[in-house]
């Protein structure tokens, strides 16, 4: 599959996505033992005592933040997937590819550092454009077998 150059832009992608949730979730966590907001009574024990289990806005803000990214990437990871095996010219492949990357990086940047509005909006809209336009062109492609 990976001789489908579209497939291997998609595989790269989607990898870094993944290891930039993966990178939210220990901000999260970082966030959780600096503020010290734990989810679990357990886990507040651990750290201080079960005062310390509750909610905290910071760390609230990052668990926000990932639950997005579950939100958009999850379907982008199918949608990139699927829009490979239609076999796409590789620019444009590429081209939905990365302004999607980098619309979530933005999009988390702005959510993380609560940056001024309409910046993580504007990202969201921008990384949604290539997964619209994937699901276009994926529908177009398999009309004929409906």
């Amino acid at each position: 599959m990976l001789d489908n150059e579209a497939f291997g832009s998609f595989v790269f992608y989607s990898t870094l996505l993944i290891i930039k949730m993966y990178i939210v979730a220990i901000i999260t966590g970082q966030v959780r033992l600096r503020k010290k907001a734990f989810a679990n009574p357990e886990d507040a024990m651990r750290h201080g005592g079960i005062t310390f289990a509750r909610e905290d806005p910071d760390v609230e803000r990052c668990r926000r933040a990932h639950h997005n990214d579950m939100e958009n990437i999850f379907p982008f990871l199918f949608l990139g997937v699927v829009y490979s095996m239609t076999e796409p010219t590789l620019l444009i492949a590429r081209t939905h590819f990365q302004v999607f990357f980098l619309g979530r990086m933005v999009h988390t940047v702005a959510y993380l550092l609560a940056l001024k509005a309409p910046t993580r909006s504007l990202a969201y809209i921008i990384a949604q454009v290539p997964c619209f336009s994937m699901a276009v062109q994926v529908l177009i492609a398999v009309a004929s077998y409906r």
